[in-house]
């Protein structure tokens, strides 16, 4: 009798084994893919800032090189738009991901190129595609 109550409760327990083996199977699974996929949106956002910050720092050292030798007054306000805009390029946080304030410095910078662009008076298009990205005026 003892015997026949095992193979009972063995029928009985199997629901629950599969369920819990089942379960942890897919845990496994889910945490692995979970991984990929953020590794791959990680590197793909991490380009298209990437991408838009060298993008601001290319159109800000053109700009320095052609108001360069200028002196007026109205001149020298850009020249310290483009070099603010510039510091904050520099002092951006490349290599911490982890950084809390990367968004509103990432901000920042942008208000800042748009304040130059209103100066210069320059109507620029930043666009990310598959393509590439760029600026185009």
């Amino acid at each position: 009798m003892a015997g026949s109550q095992d193979m009972f409760d063995a029928i009985v327990m199997a629901d629950d084994r599969f369920h819990g083996e089942g379960y942890q199977e897919g845990y496994e699974e889910g945490s692995s893919l979970g991984m990929i996929e953020g590794r791959r949106y990680g590197t793909l956002h991490g380009a298209k800032i990437g991408s838009e910050i060298g993008c601001y720092q290319g159109f800000a050292f053109a700009w320095r090189c052609l108001l360069h030798g200028c002196t007026t007054e109205k001149d020298s306000r850009k020249m310290k738009v483009l070099e603010s805009l510039l510091g904050m390029i520099q002092k951006f946080p490349y290599d911490d991901p982890t950084y809390d304030k990367l968004h509103e410095d990432l901000d920042r910078i942008r208000g800042k190129f748009k304040q130059l662009c209103s100066l210069l008076n320059v109507q620029p298009d930043f666009k990310i595609s598959a393509e590439g990205s760029g600026l185009s005026f």
